[in-house]
């Protein structure tokens, strides 16, 4: 394997969602000037890189993922002046910068866009994918990810075109060499800028089966499911590749590919350094285990065993072939102290808990912002108080099925995107100290218990945790090198691993419930041989977990 700038290998990576960070001139909105206020407080967490959700120019129907210009900002996150002194402020404290990359779709107010609705032969048509009609109906039955048909109509040309998110998200056709090139420029004018890599959004999305087959159309749905017919598509290396060749392997930078519907096997061949595609790339598989048949919005609850098999297959799969991302949360997902944890009694054990038991496993972990003060799901009492447009146009979509307002709140509270995107909790002013305006979105009214200011002053919070975690990372070894064997692998609710490497071994315990757990007999007979490395709990026995209690230990 190539050694050669792996830095990202022993980095710790924490994600801003801008909007709702910190906001510095009060009109309720998350900005750059805000971030260059909160980098001092990163520093302290440690972590070594700050990947940023877009902070381009947008109308914002997905809150910035629906891109009007890749070269200018977000008016209301600032200037590119603001964003040269951040990115300044940010290497000044040796911390460094990726950014979102959206390239599987624009808005449809990008120029480019524009261009190619005017007529069937403008240069532009091709940066987009066209489709005449199917008798009078859509070109195939695909739903949108959103909700609703993939497919939008547009009069001045009588075709239809593309969209797997919004209808304001047209998708990009990469089977064209120009747009490509386009691409690759784009890129390559940040990277000159100095940031230090790229989250890349949706990547695998941008190669499409040729002629767009039917998706398979379960009972009681609307659309068919083209999901097989556009992820890990026929030239999805091939056009990575040719992005790493052109672009990435000029600049000393880290790559994360966002990827629904891939598979361990997927991800050897995308993160092989061999190969020359992506770093490491975000899975989706154990996010989707408490989810019944149907989608994200069919709830079950969490299996332990499940989990475990999940987490076990990835970590086994890649070592020493590839490399494994880590996260609990993001701004897709809900927060995971609610998720998989208890976020009353046991907020702050099982918080620490969660992260324990990540951060101990091999590949390059990721903060959500607001994740290391245990910010928890927000219930909302209304629709009119969310912003995601996931959220809203699958209430509108699920009504029209039958479904009633308790079943479809009750979803939104396990699963809506907007849990994660509530303002941090900075102080227990009003709005969190988020802002002295109107905050874009309401405040998680928990703000008052869980924030900054209280997590800094107690040297047991969450915060403290994480700081430790991280840490740890950049003094061992074994935690970056290691391998990974999964203990217990049929208990419930224990979730106990081992990591070895040269003559060192780690040994994580963690009790997913708010039960004592007495650990089985092979088990107990082993942890004498070791000391305790970290514990969530003041000290204890080992052999006998607390309610969500964590304990590393080290021989």
């Amino acid at each position: 394997m190539k050694t050669i700038d792996q830095w990202w290998k022993k980095s710790v990576v924490y994600q801003i969602y801008p909007r709702s960070f910190n906001d510095s001139n009060g009109d309720g909105i998350g900005d750059i000037r805000g971030i260059i206020e909160k980098l001092d407080y990163l520093k302290l967490l440690g972590v070594d890189v700050i990947w940023l959700s877009p902070i381009y120019d947008s109308p914002n129907d997905d809150n910035g993922y629906d891109i009007r210009d890749y070269q200018s900002i977000m008016e209301e996150f600032g200037t590119m002046a603001d964003f040269d002194q951040m990115l300044k402020e940010i290497h000044k404290r040796d911390m460094k910068l990726v950014m979102d990359l959206v390239v599987n779709h624009t808005s449809d107010e990008h120029e480019w866009f524009a261009q190619s609705k005017k007529s069937k032969d403008n240069p532009y048509r091709d940066y987009y994918i066209w489709r005449e009609g199917n008798n009078g109906k859509e070109p195939n039955n695909w739903g949108s990810f959103f909700s609703g048909s993939a497919w939008d109509y547009d009069e001045t040309t009588n075709e239809y075109f593309l969209h797997l998110f919004s209808k304001k998200q047209p998708d990009l056709n990469w089977e064209n060499p120009k747009l490509r090139e386009e691409v690759y420029d784009m890129m390559k004018y940040w990277l000159e800028k100095g940031i230090d890599g790229f989250r890349m959004d949706v990547i695998n999305l941008i190669s499409k089966q040729p002629g767009l087959p039917e998706g398979i159309q379960g009972e009681g749905q609307l659309y068919g499911d083209g999901s097989s017919f556009c992820m890990n598509g026929p030239r999805i290396h091939e056009f990575l590749q040719e992005m790493n060749q052109e672009v990435l392997s000029k600049y000393p930078i880290m790559t994360v590919g966002e990827m629904p519907g891939t598979t361990p096997d997927d991800a050897i061949l995308y993160t092989n350094p061999d190969r020359n595609e992506v770093n490491m790339i975000f899975t989706f598989e154990h996010m989707d285990l408490d989810s019944a048949p149907g989608g994200k919005w069919n709830l079950k609850p969490l299996n332990l065993v499940e989990l475990k098999e999940n987490l076990t297959k990835w970590q086994t799969a890649l070592h020493n072939k590839g490399w494994n991302s880590l996260y609990w949360n993001n701004h897709d997902q809900p927060r995971i102290v609610s998720r998989f944890g208890n976020d009353k009694e046991y907020r702050v054990k099982s918080a620490k808990m969660l992260a324990a038991c990540l951060h101990f496993m091999q590949g390059t972990p990721y903060i959500y912002q607001g994740e290391e003060i245990g910010m928890t799901n927000v219930a909302f009492a209304s629709l009119e108080d969310y912003r995601d447009i996931e959220t809203i146009n699958m209430y509108h979509e699920r009504k029209s099925l039958g479904y009633t307002d308790e079943e479809i709140m009750t979803s939104i509270y396990a699963k809506g995107r907007d849990n994660a995107r509530t303002p941090v909790q900075w102080d227990d002013t009003q709005h969190g100290g988020f802002t002295s305006g109107t905050p874009w979105i309401k405040t998680n009214p928990r703000y008052k218990e869980i924030n900054v200011k209280n997590a800094l002053e107690d040297p047991q919070s969450i915060f403290y945790f994480y700081q430790k975690l991280i840490s740890l990372r950049k003094e061992m070894d074994i935690i970056v090198e290691g391998d990974f064997q999964l203990l217990a692998k049929n208990h419930p609710t224990l979730f106990a691993y081992e990591r070895k490497w040269k003559n060192e071994s780690l040994l994580v315990l963690c009790n997913f419930s708010a039960n004592e757990l007495v650990m089985e007999e092979e088990l107990t007979c082993r942890i004498p041989e070791y000391k305790v490395l970290l514990s969530n709990y003041e000290a204890g026995n080992p052999a006998v977990l607390r309610p969500y209690e964590a304990v590393v230990l080290k021989k």
